[in-house]
């Protein structure tokens, strides 16, 4: 079969044909209409397209018939597949149009082929051309369908990724913005989400692309990655977010949960626990490190706090003050037993009883007040 065999029939096809046109037309336009997804009337901008779309399909292989070879076109075929992705159908209902189109104008062209007194071997070549044709037009739309559903997707994808720079933003963004953006991008706010911060594996400028949940959102913020978790808390979906991570050899830290307007609190929360270090596992939770974040909330003022309790022992030598703060420690978490505070820090229990006489003098009566030994020990903390 020829690539293109209407170009190859004789130039008295194109005489026969050139007067049936307007009436070919027509029958097509009705068969069109018999097709379930456009068993409407023929009007308006489908009625323009239908019509189109037939007479210069028509017309173009009559042309290309008399000229045994291309003819220039117009892109209506292309425009046709796209209107058909833009109006929500599949590219079926379309292809089958052409079909039909196909086979109507094959029977009227025979009718009038046989009354032309055309030879039967032209007939079959005649039939061998439409079809033909018909499959290089389908292929066209097929084609303006594709590069339709692609710029829809890349539409839908930054409309997505502009989500979730709403969400996150500081100061938060307007409520109406965010519900308007979640309406552009086709997600529905849910009720409780959280933030995932996730950061590039080393020795790679960003992370690759994770199979995050499906009804995660994701865009890239500053050096990390931002992904927006509806339900959060819903069974299996903490292991599909380690999988996730894991998978890409990134690190990532879970956001409290918390309701849509609170995602950029989600998102600090994520970012700072991300910053306490890189835990053994692939995601660590900002909830499961509530107090380290605390502290760790206004670093200057954790600074200034801790000085200020262990002040008593500024004023020891390094090595003075290193056993002291030992000791210390020890003390609080023993709850002031003697030997349990000499077995911690391995010494003999005369040494720890002249350790703690020695503590004595040096914070007095702080030591007795539960007060005081709780900030103590949040003061030692803060500056381990």
């Amino acid at each position: 079969m020829a690539e293109q065999p209407w170009h190859e029939l004789p130039p008295q096809v194109a005489a026969m044909l050139l007067p049936l046109l307007p009436e070919l037309s027509a029958e097509i336009i009705e068969a069109v209409g018999t097709v379930p997804a456009y068993a409407r009337p023929i009007e308006g901008d489908f009625g323009v397209g239908v019509r189109a779309g037939v007479e210069q399909a028509l017309a173009h292989l009559v042309r290309e018939i008399q000229a045994a070879g291309p003819v220039p076109r117009s892109d209506v075929y292309h425009r046709l597949g796209r209107g058909e992705m833009r109006a929500g159908r599949s590219l079926d209902a379309l292809l089958s149009a052409y079909r039909l189109g196909a086979r109507v104008a094959w029977r009227r062209v025979v009718a009038a082929g046989e009354e032309a007194g055309l030879e039967p071997a032209t007939l079959y070549q005649l039939a061998e051309a439409i079809f033909a044709y018909i499959d290089v037009l389908s292929a066209e739309s097929a084609e303006g369908y594709a590069m339709e559903q692609t710029a829809t997707a890349g539409q839908a994808e930054l409309a997505r990724r502009r989500l979730v720079r709403l969400l996150v933003r500081e100061p938060a963004s307007e409520s109406d913005l965010v519900v308007l953006a979640a309406r552009e991008a086709g997600w529905e706010l849910p009720r409780a989400l959280a933030a995932v911060a996730i950061a590039a594996p080393v020795g790679r400028a960003a992370a690759p692309a994770l199979r995050l949940p499906i009804g995660c959102l994701a865009d890239q913020i500053g050096d990390l990655t931002c992904a927006i978790v509806p339900d959060p808390e819903a069974p299996g979906r903490r292991a599909e977010l380690e999988h996730a991570v894991s998978a890409a050899a990134a690190r990532a830290a879970l956001g409290t949960t918390v309701g849509w307007p609170e995602a950029a609190l989600s998102f600090a929360r994520a970012r700072a626990a991300l910053a306490l270090g890189t835990p053994a596992e692939p995601l660590i939770a900002a909830r499961d490190l509530s107090g380290e974040l605390l502290l760790a909330s206004d670093l200057p003022l954790a600074s200034e706090f801790a000085a200020d309790r262990l002040a008593p022992l500024a004023g020891l030598s390094p090595g003075a003050r290193a056993r002291m703060t030992a000791t210390l420690a020890a003390w609080l978490a023993e709850q002031g037993r003697l030997g349990a505070v000499a077995q911690r820090l391995e010494i003999h229990p005369q040494t720890a009883r002249y350790r703690l006489a020695r503590m004595r003098e040096l914070f007095g009566d702080r030591l007795d007040d539960a007060d005081e030994r709780f900030w103590l020990e949040l003061a030692l903390r803060v500056s381990s």
